[in-house]
């Protein structure tokens, strides 16, 4: 179905109002969507209404609003509330993941529900509504590549579950606590966690009146109330996000360039907390902070952190120092994830988390990938050898797991992917050195396949070159993919009369991952970790090969093998996502 929409265009001046009452729909109370933009501030406002009189009368009283320049009134014969409602919320997403204006809209109360016709209609007409703003200069980005972009994925405008809106909830409540001190909010991979650090971060830094909290539901006067005290208590924060791993925090530094009221400079490494103390630290994947222990380069820097904030040079770590420079503490922590012995020890968290003034928060629901937390729950236990030989996988609708006993047929479908969704990368666990670096012309040779490892180690997911090169742990940990085309190295097997997967030392070759470890089973955690770490990047899916012929054999009985699927098969599978 064809269905029709309007978009007119009008000067955001005093005599607006006398302008659009010749318009039907807003004569008729019919629910409309405008975005009021200016392209010498690059800003804009995303609202709905069915009084667009009096809307537009509010806003020009508004401080910021009164300056933008230009509305964009959206109407049409199928509207209703629901829809109007619908559409702003997408609009201000795709904006927001667009990048050309800074938008003045609050994050709280973006709709999320479902109505009539949402999928089979009203999604098509926002597409084609997108594609207008486009062709008139509003927009810059299809939807697809803005589904990619960090910008968007990492959006603090983002409609939450309900286990994350009661651990906003809860967090909110600790921030307002004078007897909280910290908050350990614990989720696996893909549960949300970076967007929740995002969505309170921008939360704490806009206006109260910029809030709608209207989504909410029964929960919205509770909201209301605490945002109002957080403001009173934190008027003017002193706050910012840490990010201990260099690439991510460099991506989450541009997301937070384009939002309005926070700036990349927000976003900092552990050592930067040496020249400031804070209100509010929020630490984003708190498993990697880190310990004296197998830095490198890094000693030096780490032991100047040290002495500045006051700890002895083998007493102090980053938690340490996080602990020392802030009020208040939000980690964002997922013990599974600890992937190098220089990671900070799982007990100095428990001994956080056992204070009476912790706060701890468990996060369960899956966001990244499609196979939801059946897929999650199936790739630990066949990763830590509680599998049972007749165990079956379970249905996922919509998401490829496939095993592949030919590397080469991997990454000829892994390519065709990539064509279709972009974002799809393959990965690997550190089982080949980095000769390249040497000038070598590949680091990784299985069969007839040669590839080279990342050329780059900041932002690799997003780089020219990534679809042709192969990711370690340190370059994907946090980041989201469409697929990912696991190859599990020779430094992992699995052991048939133990049922348990073992670990080949002299085949691992990342010499800070391994180095002082005296404990071969603490090895062998770490390694599982990352394997399991990089199987939870895939959002539509994952594909696996592997090199040892023992595991192979047992990760065989457990994955779909590509083997009993035609090439045809294989590639039709996208479709159902």
């Amino acid at each position: 179905m064809n269905f029709t929409f309007q978009i007119q265009h009008h000067s955001f001046d005093s005599i607006l109002q006398e302008r659009i009452r010749q318009n039907s729909y807003i004569s008729d109370l019919w629910p409309l969507v405008y975005i009021i933009s200016d392209d010498h501030h690059m800003e804009a406002y995303v609202g709905e209404t069915t009084d667009a009189v009096s809307r537009m009368f509010t806003h020009l009283k508004h401080d910021e609003k009164k300056r933008l320049s230009t509305v964009h009134l959206i109407t049409s014969e199928v509207f209703n509330k629901s829809a109007t409602l619908d559409i702003e919320s997408n609009l201000i997403r795709y904006f927001s993941g667009d990048g050309k204006y800074n938008l003045l809209n609050g994050n709280v109360g973006i709709a999320n529900h479902t109505y009539y016709q949402k999928n089979e209609v009203y999604w098509e007409i926002f597409k084609n509504i997108w594609q207008r703003l486009r062709k008139e200069g509003l927009a810059r980005n299809t939807i697809e590549s803005i589904d990619n972009s960090d910008l968007f994925k990492y959006s603090p405008y983002k409609a939450l579950t309900p286990e994350q809106t009661d651990g906003i909830i809860m967090i909110m409540k600790a921030l307002i606590d004078k007897k909280a001190r910290n908050v350990i909010v614990e989720g696996g991979a893909g549960t949300g966690k970076t967007i929740m650090a995002v969505y309170l971060f921008k939360l704490l830094h806009t206006d109260l009146e910029n809030l709608d909290f209207r989504d909410f539901g029964e929960k919205s006067n509770e909201i209301l109330q605490l945002a109002g005290q957080l403001k009173d208590a934190y008027p003017d924060p002193r706050v910012a996000l840490v990010v201990p791993m260099a690439s991510f925090r460099q991506t989450l530094g541009k997301v937070f360039k384009h939002i309005k009221g926070l700036n990349a400079k927000m976003v900092i490494g552990p050592a930067e907390l040496a020249e400031n103390k804070y209100d509010i630290l929020f630490v984003d994947e708190s498993h990697r902070l880190r310990k004296r222990l197998n830095l490198g380069a890094y000693y030096g820097n780490f032991d100047k952190v040290n002495a500045k904030i006051g700890l002895g040079k083998d007493k102090g770590n980053e938690l340490d120092w996080v602990v020392k420079r802030a009020d208040k503490r939000i980690l964002f922590y997922d013990k599974a994830q600890s992937i190098k012995p220089s990671d900070v020890d799982q007990s100095d968290f428990d001994r956080i988390k056992a204070m009476a003034q912790t706060v701890t928060i468990p996060i369960r629901s899956q966001f990244r990938v499609r196979g939801g937390t059946d897929y999650v729950d199936y790739i630990d236990r066949l990763l830590h050898g509680r599998m049972k030989p007749t165990a079956k996988m379970p249905f996922m609708k919509g998401y490829e797991f496939v095993f592949f006993d030919s590397l080469a047929d991997m990454i000829a479908l892994l390519d065709e992917r990539e064509k279709e969704y972009g974002l799809c990368r393959i990965v690997a666990g550190y089982a080949w050195k980095w000769v390249s670096k040497g000038g070598a012309p590949h680091d990784i040779e299985i069969g007839q396949v040669k590839l080279k490892w990342n050329s780059v180690d900041k932002d690799w997911v997003n780089s020219p070159n990534a679809p042709k090169e192969v990711g370690c742990i340190h370059t994907t940990q946090g980041y989201d993919l469409n697929y990912t085309g696991v190859i599990f190295g020779h430094e992992v097997s699995y052991d048939p009369a133990t049922r348990q997967i073992v670990v080949r030392e002299e085949h691992y070759h990342d010499r800070n991952g391994k180095q002082s470890i005296s404990d071969p089973e603490a090895l062998r955690s770490y390694i599982i970790n990352i394997y399991k770490t990089l199987m939870l990047r895939g959002i539509r899916g994952t594909y696996v090969h592997v090199c040892d012929p023992h595991l192979r054999d047992y990760l065989a009985k457990h994955i779909p093998t590509a083997s009993n699927y035609s090439y045809n098969d294989l590639l039709s599978m996208a479709a159902e996502n």
